[in-house]
């Protein structure tokens, strides 16, 4: 990312959504309702047929909700695929981090065995007698005063050599119990992975099916309802007030993560994606996070429950917005009412009004 494009990001995010109320439908900003009367198409031949009517609103915004339906769910189902996953990444390494430790184990195991195989055949080249016995029998004073010192310290390395046996066979079950747990946990999340894409695949899969059945007119006109639909959200939002107080200027960190994902505008959504090429909700705010050097979780769900809660009327840019009473989609303040966020699949990252959507809380990485 240039410096410039650094030092003008409300300009930026400002083009961007102008660009986005244009070309992209479910945005902030809708494209202005239709006059009534104004429907003809210009320059028409008069008698002409018209037009086929576009099909009523109230069938269309079925069509709407139940859309909004199925790509929540596979918001919801994409939120455990990537808890499975972060889990499933951090047992395998878990799990290889124990078989190391398990084969460092044997090997000290097996040189610790040597040591007490060298100290018993010592002994049988000695007739089988321990040192002990041949200092008591010995008849040389001096060689008895040579043999207290050196019972004393055999006895001593015997011991530790006895002591360190015991505890690396005890650390080593120890280690095997642990990755035996860690292989359960692992088997487990690969399941539930497996379920959540099963999810994901069908949600979208449904949904595709209803778009793919609706009319030319019919998508432009459904573009049309979401777009002021969202219009109408982030219009009621602003009549609050809610931004009267919002004064706070992004931190050091907030300014970087805010200028990473604005860099990413135009990316498309996909499932389970953290980048460079593609995101999903959460995929975007935490790579944005680590790009500005501060790890976060990676889901939305434990982005809300893990990262300091902030009032809406305080949060700057590069605060988190969380969505839904299920904490199912996250986004990334931008300052001046806006978001940067990876909205469903068939979207691209994109600028959008915070309050297009029902807000559950603001959360703060940098707290």
């Amino acid at each position: 990312m240039g410096t410039g494009k650094r030092g003008l990001l409300t300009a930026a995010v400002t083009v961007v959504c102008a660009v986005t109320v244009l070309a992209a439908p479910g945005t902030a900003f809708a494209a202005p309702t239709p006059t009534p009367g104004a429907s003809a198409t210009p320059g028409a031949t008069p008698g002409a047929t018209p037009s086929p009517a576009p099909p009523p609103n109230k069938d269309l915004e079925k069509v709407r909700a139940r859309l909004d339906r199925l790509y929540h769910d596979a918001a919801v189902a994409t939120d455990a695929y990537n808890a499975a996953e972060e889990k499933t990444e951090k047992q395998s390494a878990r799990i290889e981090v124990l078989t190391q430790k398990i084969t460092e184990g044997q090997e000290k195991l097996e040189r610790l065995k040597d040591q007490a195989g060298a100290s018993a055949r010592a002994q049988y080249r000695t007739g089988g007698l321990p040192p002990t016995a041949q200092f008591l029998l010995s008849d040389d004073p001096q060689r008895f005063i040579d043999g207290a010192g050196t019972v004393l310290n055999g006895q001593r390395a015997t011991n530790k050599l006895i002591g360190e046996m015991t505890r690396t066979q005890r650390d080593l079950r120890d280690y095997a119990d642990d990755a035996s747990a860690q292989w359960r946990k692992l088997e487990v999340n690969r399941k539930a992975k497996a379920a959540a894409k099963k999810r994901i695949k069908r949600q979208i899969s449904e949904a595709e099916r209803l778009e793919d059945r609706l009319e030319k007119k019919e998508k432009e006109r459904l573009a049309q309802l979401e777009a002021q639909a969202a219009h109408k959200a982030q219009t009621e939002w602003l009549d609050t007030g809610v931004l009267d107080d919002v004064k706070g200027k992004a931190s050091e960190q907030g300014r970087k993560a805010v200028e990473f994902a604005t860099a990413q505008l135009g990316k498309p959504y996909v499932w389970g994606a953290e980048g460079p090429d593609s995101y999903d909700c959460s995929g975007l705010t935490s790579q944005a996070w680590a790009d500005a050097g501060r790890a976060i979780p990676r889901t939305s769900q434990e982005q809300w429950k893990q990262l300091e809660h902030v009032d809406v009327e305080d949060m700057r840019p590069g605060d988190l917005i969380i969505y839904f009473p299920d904490a199912s989609h996250v986004a990334m303040y931008a300052g001046d009412g806006q978001i940067i966020h990876a909205p469903r699949p068939g979207r691209t990252v994109t600028v959008a009004g915070a309050g297009t959507m029902p807000i559950l809380g603001v959360v703060r990485p940098d707290a």
